[in-house]
């Protein structure tokens, strides 16, 4: 396990039914595999050493016999391997025959988990065979050629790596109480499951919904292995499903209804699931009163490290399926926030800064999505463009349109002599574009909306995002504060898509134009440079002050917020993650390792440097996972030190 992953693996092997000889060469095989892809634990459908569907011939002592010596067999082949595999195999124990997962490394059986709910309704009859692990008195048994103690207490196994697991069989997760909510809380963070669910019209994805749910209430790594071609079809089919969760989320999964051998690789972010349950006090509570038996596998040798796993760039952003209905969703949270707000403060006018940027345009919107749902004429919204001495036409332009095309009361006021003459009170020289050049219009421009809320009995809305509060990249008591801010949990990287939701699907009466307009007006701001436009335009009337230039790509900014504030990761592996993600990838704009650990370096010291600004935001909403309110998600001393993480940055 390095950075936290653990390399796992769901096989489906070919079955003979009652040939142990034939299904145990066939399990070696894929053990062999999957050890030479590195794989740490490995998971074989339920009584695999037999198959499944032996009916009564489980009665037999033959079979009995031929299952236990093919496990000796497994022994002997994989005496010299670090690889954790885990078998099903019908054991006997003090006159009972029990259905049992065993665990297996190094030639040794490091311990057998018999199965504890039987199902026994419909096409399934396994008490006809088998006793639940809840008949079972604690004894010692002699099997595959060595003294083992088998019970009904949980089992927790421990790798050298400090991965913890737990496994349970088949019907044991359709139960109304599965082992593995023990397991989990007892400390296992990886789940196997054996098991032999045979296909019904539906219940696939009735089996995926389960199984999702499952992994994440217990917030852990769900490794499932079900039964495949070769089991009998006398009554019932067997598709082969292996299936690979982490924390509700499906990272893997086999061909249904496949005629070869298949094996499932894939990894789990032992790391990300327990600073998840540390974090959860629900989970945390959960887990007074359990306990297990806690058994310690053997040492294994250090293998080489590949990430098998894809890696969301862009994490902030809804999957193309879910594009429109997460856009719906956030958009409408924003929506509820600010009519929550303005009824309770009786408001009817809201004042917003229109730049004709994308944080002002989606504060615009939401604004005026608010007003039409609250019933109120869009005249109380006063839409304030405010030029200055970097607007260019294309911004104002767009602005202007904009505000006509939604109907609402417009305000031009120009800035620039109320800014020459504060440079003239304070002694600075207006040609000296510094940061106090740059705050002087910011502030000035906060200072015209507040005056103007208190003029017309209005609020501010407040148009910064998440990214933006999170690098600091705002003006301490300028554009930093408002009076509700509805973008205030919402990501740089996600703006551009909720406004092209809005274009898309939001219906607005138009008082003058028409949708189409809108929409291309709207387009034209998705288009648009990023800038706070606080620097003189080019010779050519462009934006000459571009902010990724500046404070470094915003995927990149938020791909490090996320993995820092959702998940808590270090920045080392952040950084592996992130060359995952950015570095030869041609689906996205490609970084090399340096600019990515010169951006890293960036982000750390802005966001342990600007916690002052964060420490006093303004009410907002929180729409996804990451939020930094002071009164919510993220309290932080203002002076803490980023020392620590810039060394481990350097070290990179």
């Amino acid at each position: 396990m390095k950075y936290g992953y653990i390399t796992v693996a769901s096989a489906i092997p070919s079955v003979k039914v009652a040939d142990c000889q034939h299904n145990i060469d066939s399990i070696l095989e894929l053990i062999f595999e999957a050890d030479k892809n590195n794989v740490e634990i490995v998971v074989f459908p339920e009584l695999s050493v037999t198959g499944y569907s032996c009916q009564d011939l489980f009665r037999g002592q033959s079979l009995i016999d031929n299952a236990e010596m093919a496990v000796i067999k497994l022994l002997n082949e994989t005496r010299k391997m670090d690889i954790i595999s885990i078998v099903g195999v019908p054991v006997v124990a003090k006159g009972i025959l029990l259905n049992c997962a065993a665990v297996i490394q190094k030639g040794k059986v490091l311990g057998l988990v018999p199965k504890t709910y039987l199902p026994n309704y419909n096409e399934f009859y396994e008490k006809r065979w088998f006793a639940s692990a809840q008949d079972l008195n604690p004894c010692e048994i002699w099997f595959a050629g060595s003294p083992i103690t088998i019970s009904n207490t949980p089992k927790i196994f421990t790798t050298s790596s400090g991965a913890s697991f737990g496994v349970e069989i088949c019907e044991d997760v359709w139960a109304p109480t599965p082992p593995s909510n023990t397991l989990s809380l007892a400390g296992a963070s990886l789940i196997f499951n054996l098991s032999a669910s045979n296909e019904l019209i539906g219940k696939h994805d009735y089996l995926l919904s389960l199984l999702s749910q499952q992994s994440a209430r217990t917030i852990s790594g769900y490794i499932y292995s079900g039964c495949g071609y070769g089991e009998s079809t006398q009554d019932v089919v067997y598709g082969g499903n292996a299936l690979i969760y982490e924390n509700g989320k499906l990272v893997a999964q086999s061909t249904r209804f496949s005629l070869n051998p298949q094996l499932i690789i894939s990894q789990i972010d032992v790391e990300k699931l327990l600073l998840e349950r540390r974090n959860n006090t629900t989970f945390v509570n959960a887990q007074r009163h359990v306990s297990a038996e806690n058994i310690n596998c053997q040492s294994t040798e250090t293998k080489p490290f590949t990430l098998l796993r894809g890696i969301d760039p862009h994490p902030f952003i809804p999957s193309s399926g879910d594009m429109q209905r997460n856009c719906q969703e956030i958009f409408n949270i924003q929506v509820m926030g600010l009519a929550k707000r303005m009824q309770h403060t009786g408001s009817k006018t809201a004042v917003i800064g229109v730049s004709g940027g994308l944080d002002s345009t989606l504060a615009l919107l939401v604004i005026v999505k608010t007003f039409d749902k609250l019933q109120l004429s869009r005249s109380g919204i006063i839409g304030v463009t405010m030029p200055g001495f970097g607007t260019t036409d294309r911004t104002y332009n767009n602005a202007m349109k904009l505000m006509q095309a939604l109907g609402i009361t417009i305000k031009e006021i120009n800035i620039s002599d109320a800014v020459i003459q504060h440079f003239k009170d304070i002694g600075h020289d207006r040609n000296t574009h510094d940061t106090t050049y740059e705050n002087s219009q910011a502030r000035e421009r906060t200072q015209i909306l507040m005056d103007l809320s208190n003029k017309y009995g209005g609020m501010v809305i407040g148009t910064g995002d998440l990214s933006e509060l999170a690098l600091g990249w705002a003006t301490y008591n300028g554009d930093h504060i408002s009076m509700y801010g509805v973008n205030a949990g919402v990501p740089k990287t996600l703006i551009r898509y909720l406004v092209k939701y809005v274009a898309d699907y939001e219906t607005l009466e138009i008082t003058n134009g028409n949708g189409e307009e809108i929409k291309s007006l709207l387009m034209d701001v998705i288009d648009t440079p990023i800038s706070p436009e606080l620097i003189p335009a080019d010779e050519q009337g462009n934006i000459s002050q571009k902010t990724e230039d500046l404070v470094g790509p915003y995927e990149l900014h938020d791909f490090f917020l996320y993995h820092f504030m959702r998940s808590g990761f270090s920045p080392k592996k952040i950084y592996m993650l992130a060359t995952a993600a950015f570095c030869n990838n041609p689906t996205v704009n490609s970084y090399s390792e340096e600019t990515i650990k010169h951006w890293i370096k960036v982000f750390f010291k802005r966001f342990f440097t600007q916690q002052f600004k964060r420490s006093c935001l303004p009410d907002g909403p929180k729409v996804g996972s990451v939020s930094i309110s002071p009164r919510g998600d993220w309290r932080m001393p203002s002076d803490a030190s980023y020392q620590g993480y810039l060394n481990e940055c350097e070290e990179l």
